[in-house]
């Protein structure tokens, strides 16, 4: 009796996997910030991982990014129009995009597109022994391939998402024009008259935070793959699903942060 009543209070194996998870990818990503500090700096490596990434996901970052401004404005502007506030359409579909919507979709297309590619990278050199070739050999492969991953993607993803809310406006301003005639110039007056840097710098703090919880939780899936073949999709689609559900815990945080510092 007593030990069954004992057990019922004992978190279920699910519970304790992923608190076990959480707590290793915390502490990967302390070892890989300590990495990136030390000296000499894989300069060479970080800006060849800088290009491929950001090169992969720009065109998909630039599609996504005028289909959302089109899609925002055309949703939009029927009930603005009903209630005769059209000009304000350019300004709320510059705040919805740059303060929310454009950091939160383009972090999911580069957890799938990014953190998908190096989970999947990383899990085949871990499965052929590359890695522990490279311990034997005395290179720091935490240094030279998840160090430089990692940075380059906290520095990507913030341009990405800048890029995406520029070509978001185009969108916008080509859906506009559909129904009314304006000026480029007048459209982004209009868009940018109500832009505060409350609106701007937390967006960007959170894109930076996005791009390191994208490389690492990449990084520490294929770091970490098993031996078999298998297991190199199975750490693609982990790190798809892992850092997906970082994103959204995230940003749910920096909502909460961000009204607390308004009200103050």
């Amino acid at each position: 009796m007593n030990d069954t009543s004992h057990r019922d209070f004992l978190p279920n194996q699910p519970v304790r996997e992923i608190f076990n998870e959480i707590g290793a990818i915390a502490a990967f990503s302390v070892l890989v910030s300590k990495q990136i500090f030390k000296r000499p700096a894989e300069l060479p490596e970080f800006l060849r991982q800088s290009y491929t990434l950001g090169y992969k996901a720009l065109p998909l970052v630039l599609i996504t990014g005028f289909i959302l401004g089109m899609v925002l404005t055309i949703q939009m502007r029927p009930l603005l129009v009903d209630f005769g506030a059209e000009s304000e359409l350019p300004g709320l579909v510059t705040i919805s995009i740059v303060r929310e919507i454009g950091p939160v979709i383009i972090a999911l297309i580069c957890a799938g597109k990014i953190a998908s590619g190096i989970g999947a990278e990383l899990g085949s050199m871990r499965v052929t022994e590359q890695i522990d070739a490279m311990e034997v050999s005395g290179t720091n492969p935490m240094k030279f391939l998840v160090a430089t991953r990692v940075l380059s993607t906290t520095f990507m993803v913030p341009l990405l998402v800048i890029v995406a809310d520029f070509i978001s406006l185009i969108g916008s301003y080509t859906a506009m024009n559909i129904h009314s005639k304006i000026s480029l110039s007048l459209y982004l007056s209009l868009s940018f008259d109500d832009l505060t840097f409350l609106d701007v710098i937390p967006a960007t703090i959170k894109t930076v935070v996005f791009g390191f919880i994208i490389g690492i939780v990449g990084s520490y899936k294929g770091y970490h793959a098993e031996r078999g073949t298998e297991s190199v999709g199975f750490a693609a689609n982990s790190a798809v699903v892992t850092a997906s559900l970082a994103i959204f815990v995230i940003d749910l945080l920096a909502v909460q942060i961000t009204d607390l510092i308004s009200i103050l």
